[in-house]
This record gives C-alpha cells, structure tokens and sequence, in this order.
C-alpha cells in the first residue's frame, strides 16, 4: 500500500509528486505527463502566463522553466510567450528529473476502501493507497453551450479536442467564445487556411496589456505590483495569498472565481486576431441543427434580434465547469460522499483536503476554494506545498493496514 497516489501527471500532479517525493512518502503516479498539453492542444500556441509564472514546482526550485530553456538555447524573457510545446518539453524534463518514475495508466475507478483507497487503472490491476492526491486537469470538466449539445462531433467539438487544426483548412469554422482560447484557436485556424469567425456573447474583445518592465521605479511597482496573474495588488492578492483567499466569505469566493481574470486575449494575439478572423460580437446561439453538409445556428443579439448562421463546423472555446458530478473516474458512492459548495465544485479544507478523509484535490477543481490562481499553472506550488502537508498529517493520524495487491477484469464498457 502506498502513503499517496497521485490521480494525473499535469503541472499539479508533478508538482505535488516532486514534494512528496521529498518528504519521503511512498508514492505512486498514474497518467501520462502533460497529456493535455502534449495532445489537446495545436502546434502554434504559445503560454499565456508569463515564463515567470510558470515554473512546476520542487522543493529546491531547482527544475525552472528558465533552466530548461537555457539548456534549449533559448532564453525565458519577460514579455515573450513560450511556445506550448516548449512548455509540454519543459514538463516531460521536469517529471524526468524531480519526480519518481510516472506510470502512464489510467485509472478508470477509485474506490473507498476501509484504510484508504482502490484505484483500478486501466489493464485491470488494483492499486492500494492510504491517500489520493486527484489532479485531474481540465478535460474531465469541458463545457459545451446547451444549445450545442444535441449536435455530434462531425458539427460540433471543444477546443479541448484539437491538437492539430489542419483538417479545417479550406472549411468554414465558427468559434464560440471571447476568451484567450476562442481568439488564438480562431487565428490558428484563419493563419491555416480557414475561413474563421469568433462568435461572443459580449460585445467588445478584451485584450491584456502589455506587461510593464520588471525594473520600474518604486512608485509604480508600489501602486501595480508584478504578480504570477498580472499587476496590481489585486492580482497579487489571488497569485500568492491562496491561503488567505479561502479565509473570505463562500459567497464572495465564489463571485471572484467566476468573475477574476475574465475572457481577454493576449496582447500579442490581437493584431493577428484583427486582422484575419471574423468577429460577431454581442450575439448568442439559441439554437443549433445539423444540416448534413454543416450547422445552422439560430443566434439572439444583444438587442434581441434573432439572426441565422450557416457553417461547416463549430468549435466551442467555452472553458470548463469543475464540478463534482464530472469526477467520473469516482466511484459513485465516493462522489455521493464529497460535499460540494454553491458552484458545484468539491469543497476542499485548509490543506486541499476534501470532505472523504484522505482524498486530495488540486487543480481547477480547488479554484472555488483557494482562488484564480488555482486556474493557472502558477498555483501549483501552494498546492504541492500546503497539500503534501495536508498528506502527511494525513498519514500521522490514521495508520491502516496493508491488503494485498490484486487484478480486476473490467467490463469494456467501464475501461
């Protein structure tokens, strides 16, 4: 039986699996590093978050981004994105170099068992742990516009679902959505010979400064402080006081996880975005239909006109909802088990411990209760930190006994 197994091999996994390495815990980790940066996401994207803002986090520091691009020949400068899959590289140096050999598995079902916890991983064997750390990322939680539901994935996909955009090129393409994803994943598209056009409900784009320089005179890093989430103060307060942020109201953390950091692109988006991509700002589907050659969709402005829209395929780039009922690698009384709060995200403690004692969130799914940071790759060292704590507290306070290893055959229909 091990001390923790560690659900996902993302920033948030790794991270935490540097620290509990560390601290001497006997440690498991199942998924297969950066999956979701490695595979859902289209050559020519490039990080949001400034290098600075996103390192993976060891105990020495020691496994940097910069580090890894110097080694690169390539320096992390502030104001110049990194190219996704130099960060997707940077993770698989990391969980080669700070973390215990990843097992690629999947785990199809974890279990309460008495003692701890049942992970059956997707060839049938079943892993034994006193605590779980889930870091699932962002691909159980997609959201897709109710009106969209009903289409299949010939007419509608997520931008989640696209690690290469060249099978558009020469189609007509509707992207749904005003955020970083639906502007980049639109110019993507555009710059690869589709005919695009970004579809928002609101109606004007946001758009992100251009950082100011690190070296600044003290009046104005005193007024706007630089932070892993942008400047100001603010943005310090969600970057690097998590702690403090579970402290406020539920009611007000809430608000603040739904509303922070809203949809905006990149400074260095627009021109490309402006330039090349079709923008129906201030509308909203209503409805959708398949058409055998494409998707019609009946949209509703601001003023309440109602207009329609003829395209070849639609791409919702409509974020995530980190809900408890989407965890479903849970077995279903363990769900039953977790307390949710308002927005329907599990309900995590001090220490990211959910309300099943032993089982560990981190990730998007703690952002209700730790903040916007937890959105970010930059919340991974609070994580790692304050829940391998949590962990070996944890530990402390239930020793269990050791059952015995064994296989499970799965139902296909549950692989």
């Amino acid at each position: 039986m091990y001390d923790l197994l560690v659900v996902g091999a993302g920033p948030y996994g790794l991270s935490v699996a540097s620290h509990a390495a560390a601290a001497g815990l006997s440690l498991r980790v199942l998924g297969r590093p950066m999956a979701s940066w490695r595979d859902h996401m289209p050559p020519g994207m490039f990080l949001k978050s400034e290098p600075a803002a996103s390192n993976l986090s060891d105990p020495a520091g020691r496994w940097r981004l910069d580090t890894y691009c110097a080694g690169q020949g390539v320096r992390a400068r502030h104001g110049e994105p990194i190219p996704v899959a130099m960060f997707a590289s940077y993770g698989l140096w990391f969980a080669r170099n700070a973390v215990p050999d990843v097992d690629e598995r999947t785990v199809v079902r974890l279990s309460a068992v008495p003692g701890g916890f049942e992970a059956v991983v997707d060839d049938g064997e079943v892993l034994h742990a006193r605590t779980v750390a889930l870091a699932v990322g962002v691909l159980p939680f997609v959201e897709v516009p109710a009106a969209l539901r009903g289409l299949g994935p010939s007419y509608v996909s997520h931008s989640s679902d696209h690690g290469d955009l060249g099978r558009f090129r020469g189609r007509d393409v509707t992207v749904i959505g005003g955020g970083q994803a639906a502007l980049e994943t639109a110019a993507l598209l555009a710059e690869q010979g589709a005919r695009t056009r970004v579809l928002a409900r609101a109606g004007r784009l946001n758009w992100n400064d251009v950082p100011p320089a690190l070296e600044r005179p003290w009046w104005k890093s005193a007024r706007t402080p630089h932070s892993g989430l942008g400047c100001g103060w603010r943005n310090w307060f969600y970057a690097e006081r998590p702690g403090l942020f579970r402290r406020l109201p539920e009611t007000t953390r809430a608000r603040i996880a739904a509303t922070a950091l809203g949809p905006a692109g990149a400074w260095w988006l627009r021109h490309r975005v402006e330039t090349s991509v079709e923008l129906l700002l201030g509308h909203e589907v209503a409805a959708a239909y398949g058409t055998g050659g494409g998707v019609r969709l009946e949209t509703v402005g601001l003023g309440g006109a109602r207009a329609l829209l003829e395209t070849e395929h639609v791409i919702a780039a409509t974020g995530f909802g980190a809900t408890r009922e989407r965890l479903g690698l849970l077995a279903e009384e363990l769900r039953g088990e977790l307390a949710a709060v308002a927005d329907g995200s599990p309900e995590v403690g001090r220490d990211f411990e959910s309300s099943v004692p032993g089982l560990f969130m981190a990730g998007l799914v703690t952002a209700s209760g730790f903040g916007p940071a937890m959105r970010f790759v930059h919340g991974a060292t609070f994580t790692a930190e304050t829940l391998v704590r949590g962990v070996r507290r944890r530990l402390r306070t239930a020793p269990v006994p050791v059952p015995r290893r064994r296989r499970e055959t799965l139902d296909p229909a549950r692989r």
